[in-house]
C-alpha cells in the first residue's frame, strides 16, 4: 500500500529531517535563480575589468590539451593559465581540493557559468549516503538558513518563501494510516496540509537530485568508485523497500549504473596495461 510505505518513511525521524532540509534547499535554489544569475554575470564582468591578463576576445589555442581531470588541471596555454590564476584568487578553497573536471576552461573568457562551476558549494544533503540526518544537524541547518534568509530579505523572492521555509523546518510531519473518513497526507503545525501526492513529489525531486549529483561525481571522478558503489547499493536497497518511488527513478538509476559500469571496466583494464610483458 502506497500510504503505508510513505508513513513508514516519514515516521523515521532522520529520513524526514533529510526530506525537510532537502526540500528547503530546493525552494531556496528556485527563488534565488534570478539573483544568482545576476551575481554570476557581475562577478564575471568584474574579473575581466580587474585583470589586464583576461580578455573576452582571447581564446584557448590548445583546447584538446587544456582539459581538466577531476581535481587536476594543468593549463597548456597562456589564456587558461591566466584564468586559473584569477579564479584561485577568489576561491574559498584555494589551498584544498578544487573540482576542475566539471568545467570547460576554453569557455571561461565568454561564459560566466563555466567560471561559476569551479566556485561551487558542496551540497551536504545530497552527499548524505544514508539519506538521513540527525535532529541536531537539522537544528544547526535551520539556524544557518534563518541567518541566510535574514541577510537576503531585501530580495523579493526570499520574502515570498520566508514563512514557508520557517514552517517547513519547525513542523513535525507525521503521517498516519487514515480511516476512510480521514484525509491522506501530512500537515505542518501551522495547519498547512500536504497531500500524499505532494509529499511524494517532494521525495521524487530530492531523489532525482541525489542521483544526478552521484552521476556528476562519477562522471568527473570526484569520488572513488568504491564510494559510488556503496552509495548505489544504499539507494537500490531503499528503492527495493519503497516500490512507490522506484518506478519513477528507473531511467536515472540505469543511467548511473551504466556510467559506473564503464568506470569499473576502465579500472580493470588499467592494471593489465601497466603489467610488463612476460619473458618468452
Amino acid at each position: 500500500m502506497v500510504l503505508s510505505e510513505l508513513a513508514a518513511r516519514l515516521n523515521c525521524a532522520e529520513y524526514k529531517n533529510w526530506v525537510k532540509a532537502g526540500h528547503c534547499l530546493l525552494l531556496l535554489r528556485d527563488c534565488l535563480q534570478g539573483f544568482v544569475g545576476r551575481e554570476v554575470l557581475a562577478f564575471h564582468r568584474g574579473l575581466l575589468a580587474a585583470s589586464r591578463g583576461l580578455d573576452p576576445r582571447a581564446t584557448c589555442l590548445t583546447v584538446s590539451r587544456c582539459i581538466p581531470r577531476a581535481r587536476q588541471f594543468q593549463p597548456q596555454c597562456q589564456v587558461c593559465s591566466e584564468w586559473k590564476r584569477e579564479i584561485l584568487k577568489h576561491h574559498t578553497n584555494r589551498n584544498g581540493d578544487i573540482h576542475w573536471g566539471n568545467c570547460r576552461p576554453g569557455l571561461w573568457p565568454v561564459d560566466a557559468w563555466e567560471v561559476a562551476k569551479v566556485i561551487k558549494c558542496r551540497n551536504e544533503i545530497m552527499h548524505s549516503s544514508e539519506m538521513k540526518v540527525s535532529s541536531v544537524w537539522l537544528r544547526d541547518f535551520q539556524r544557518k538558513i534563518q541567518n541566510f534568509l535574514n541577510e537576503f530579505r531585501s530580495i523579493p523572492e526570499i520574502v515570498a518563501v520566508y514563512s514557508t521555509m520557517e514552517q517547513l523546518l519547525t513542523s513535525d510531519w507525521a503521517v498516519h494510516i487514515p480511516e476512510e473518513d480521514e484525509r491522506d497526507g501530512c500537515e505542518y503545525e501551522a495547519g498547512v496540509h500536504l497531500s500524499m501526492s505532494q509529499v511524494n513529489e517532494i521525495e521524487m525531486e530530492l531523489l532525482k537530485e541525489k542521483l544526478q549529483e552521484m552521476y556528476l561525481q562519477a562522471k568527473e571522478q570526484e569520488v572513488l568508485p568504491e564510494e559510488i558503489s556503496n552509495q548505489l547499493a544504499v539507494v537500490k536497497e531503499f528503492l527495493r523497500k519503497n516500490k512507490d518511488l522506484r518506478t519513477g527513478l528507473t531511467e536515472d538509476m540505469q543511467k548511473l549504473d551504466s556510467l559506473h559500469l564503464q568506470h569499473q571496466k576502465l579500472e580493470s583494464k588499467e592494471p593489465e596495461a601497466q603489467t610488463p610483458e612476460g619473458k618468452a
